[in-house]
């Protein structure tokens, strides 16, 4: 048939869910808080008209899907400040929330069992999962026996009910590469591989480890040792977003690292989810300033603890982590002997010019308005402000075509290095943002790109 529009948004928003008979529509918007936290919009898909509306005052709402069988919604909310289970119904108006307090962290809600009777729930505590369900007829917590690890991954959930009595998960950690697997529903123990991992080289385990911050906040990141004893020449590095979080997954980047005698160590800085709201909206309108405080958090950790030498430890990241390689070089110059920044923002006011109106609308967000509206946060929060005090060689990749980190910024960071007389290399690709995630030989090109230049600016290539 011929589409139909139904509702449309300024701001960011998505069609979250449709009833199994079709006959309701949820969509998530941003329109009410302006802000990262969305609403919930429910709708007669018949009619078209707006039938009810979900919205937590302070907190965010996402719909995860309705039951197999009836008007029941299930969503998760983080008005307390960490995410827990909601049960909505849009046609009733009638709303069920489940607290789970003898759960720490933030508990989500992922799938429902066929029969509707139970729900599938994954715990995020430390950036560590658990995977539990959730009986709503008897209100019992079950925690699954399953193997350590992560179970889907920051951008989809990956782990669904296969049946009443199975669940399908795609699964990975930092020492078994991806695989999809099922899971008995009432135990959580392996019942069959149902795609095998690819043959990937061994990998050595991440170990978790937590550290205060400037303020007291307590910060998680992951870290990884070379064999041998050190301290050892160390990579630093920071994940995307800003809004995710690192997990325990299977990362060659980090052994590459690992196999030539790096210890590497990423950080979930402020603004990284899964810690709590608080904890993720720490970094709304002050970009750069907390993240950098909890990276040089890490860097003393790792120093004092005779993991790092001193003189010997370089930064990297991509996108979101790019900008922070940019930031850190120039607000902390004496920490670092060198920077890897893959499509990074080095000016946030010139990036929002060359952007995409959905972008833009996510820099208001982060930002609190455009640059006219904003102009000291944006300078602020801009690398290019901090750039005359880099002291440290700096290699950044980016994407010629790249509508996220866009080209201009880059070009214009680069020539005024120079002019500072700085030591920087920025080598081009034709391609965009997420290139490297559909490209492996470019993905491999950069991390040689990588590799070569931290071993040279250490003296060992």
């Amino acid at each position: 048939g011929e589409p139909r529009l139904i509702h449309q948004a300024k701001l960011s928003a998505a069609c979250a869910a449709l009833s199994a008979d079709a006959s309701t529509m949820v969509i998530m918007t941003k329109e009410r808080s302006g802000s990262l936290d969305f609403n919930l919009l429910a709708f007669d898909v018949a009619s078209g008209d707006q039938i009810a509306e979900l919205w937590d005052e302070g907190g965010s709402i996402q719909a995860v899907g309705f039951t197999p069988g009836d008007a029941r919604l299930l969503a998760n909310t983080n008005q307390s400040g960490a995410y827990r289970p909601v049960i909505w119904n849009p046609r009733s108006g009638e709303r069920i929330d489940l607290a789970l307090d003898e759960l720490d962290g933030e508990v989500t809600a992922l799938d429902w069992s066929p029969d509707g009777k139970r729900i599938l729930l994954s715990q995020m505590s430390n950036a560590v999962q658990r995977l539990y369900t959730y009986d709503l007829t008897t209100q019992t917590l079950t925690a699954l026996d399953h193997p350590a690890g992560v179970f889907g991954s920051s951008w989809l959930p990956g782990v669904y009910f296969l049946s009443d009595e199975e669940i399908v998960a795609a699964w990975q950690s930092s020492a078994q590469p991806h695989c999809v697997i099922a899971l008995d529903s009432h135990t959580g123990q392996i019942t069959r591989e149902l795609i095998p991992a690819s043959e990937q080289p061994a990998s050595r385990p991440r170990t978790s480890i937590t550290f205060a911050s400037s303020d007291g906040q307590a910060v998680q990141a992951w870290l990884i040792t070379p064999e041998g004893e050190g301290p050892f020449p160390t990579i630093i590095h920071t994940h995307g977003g800003p809004f995710l979080v690192d997990t325990d997954v299977y990362y060659p980047s980090a052994m590459m690292w690992v196999d030539h005698g790096f210890a590497w160590c990423s950080v979930n800085y402020r603004g990284s989810t899964t810690f709590g709201k608080a904890f993720q909206d720490k970094i709304l309108h002050d970009l750069g300033h907390w993240e950098v405080e909890d990276v040089v958090a890490a860097h003393q950790w790792l120093v004092e603890n005779k993991i790092a030498k001193p003189d010997q430890v370089l930064f990297t990241g991509r996108s979101y982590g790019g900008f922070m390689t940019l930031m850190m070089l120039g607000k902390t110059p004496e920490l670092w002997a060198g920077g890897m920044g893959r499509v990074a923002i080095s000016d946030w006011a010139i990036n929002y010019e060359d952007s995409s109106p959905l972008l833009q609308s996510a820099f208001k967000t982060w930002l609190g308005g455009t640059p006219d509206e904003q102009p000291e946060r944006y300078q602020k929060s801009s690398p290019i402000t901090y750039a005359e005090n880099v002291r440290a060689p700096l290699l950044i990749i980016q994407g010629r075509n790249d509508t996220r980190t866009t080209a201009r910024q880059i070009e214009i960071y680069e020539q005024q290095m120079r002019a500072w007389g700085k030591e920087i290399e920025v080598v081009w690709f034709e391609a965009g943002h997420m290139a490297n995630y559909v490209d492996a030989r470019l993905d491999i090109a950069h991390h040689q790109l990588m590799l070569d230049f931290a071993l040279k600016v250490l003296g060992r290539a």
